[in-house]
């Protein structure tokens, strides 16, 4: 009989674990123990919290890794470059912190819920997302691994080991904003994360937009980053968003807000966020 708990101390045995059969990944476990009140969880449990080198972020050659258990408090307390910023600020929304310690930035992703906090941050920055398995790894790019609400292209034998993100020069700036019903421990109207990065003249190198809660899935906004690559030091970024650069989202209505205001809200926290940007030293 399969045991009905495991909790291995290397990404190896993990591997085997998930190959040999069906299991419910645990982390942080503040997504999975909510969806299961009242009820069992039916499949067996991996533990993965014993895996040291799962947690962490770390500068390499190629940008940066965060672990997939590390913690929203461990990403709030980190000592990172400015272009952060936005997963800071994401990281002190996720829940209160009593959530924002236990709670993974993997388990956040791999919950994929359309309200994510972390995911528009991690959308903005570029991120990636590792998985290994006996197979070998491969990395996927987040907007590819999030298929939609509750969904993602994880296989059942692979685990998440890491988001990467890549390298921006320090010039990089980036600002999250979230509206909600309240300003504490609320599901968000909408999200916003905007990443920019400028040349050594000060025009706009590059940039990232991402929009949470406004379609099933977290979304970026290609029109409104070209628009804004290129240009040049001084201009008002926030003048350059156009209502037509919202046309990747799809809100709707429900209990929380229309879809009318929802992307009226949108527009507002996009040009607040990018002002925020544009006066950051």
């Amino acid at each position: 009989m399969q045991p009905r708990f495991e909790r291995p101390a290397t990404i190896a045995q993990a591997a085997r674990l998930l190959a040999a059969g069906r299991w419910a990944v645990l982390a942080g476990g503040t997504d999975l123990y909510p969806a299961h009140v009242g009820r069992a969880i039916a499949l067996p449990l991996l533990d993965i919290t014993a895996i040291a080198e799962l947690r962490g972020i770390h500068r390499d050659e190629r940008g940066w890794s965060i672990g997939a258990t590390t913690t929203w408090s461990d990403v709030a307390r980190a000592e990172l470059p400015p272009v952060f910023d936005a997963l800071r600020a994401a990281a002190r929304e996720v829940g209160g912190v009593q959530i924002q310690n236990t709670g993974t930035v993997a388990g956040n992703v791999c919950n994929a819920s359309p309200a994510a906090d972390g995911t528009p941050a991690l959308l903005a920055l570029g991120a990636s997302v590792v998985l290994q398995s006996e197979r070998g790894e491969r990395e996927l790019p987040l907007d590819r691994f999030v298929l939609g609400n509750r969904r993602t292209a994880r296989a059942a034998d692979e685990l998440v080991v890491a988001l990467r993100v890549p390298a921006r020069s320090t010039r990089a700036r980036s600002a999250f904003a979230k509206l909600g019903g309240r300003r504490y421990l609320t599901i968000s109207v909408t999200t916003v994360a905007v990443v920019v990065d400028r040349d050594e003249r000060g025009a706009v190198a590059g940039a990232g937009v991402a929009v949470g809660s406004c379609a099933a899935v977290a979304r970026r906004l290609p029109a409104l980053e070209a628009r804004l690559a290129g240009a040049r030091a001084g201009v008002d970024l926030a003048a350059l968003l156009d209502r037509a650069d919202l046309a990747p989202l799809a809100p709707i209505d429900d209990l929380r807000g229309s879809a009318a205001y929802r992307l009226d809200a949108t527009q507002t926290l996009l040009r607040r966020a990018l002002r925020q940007i544009a006066s950051a030293p």
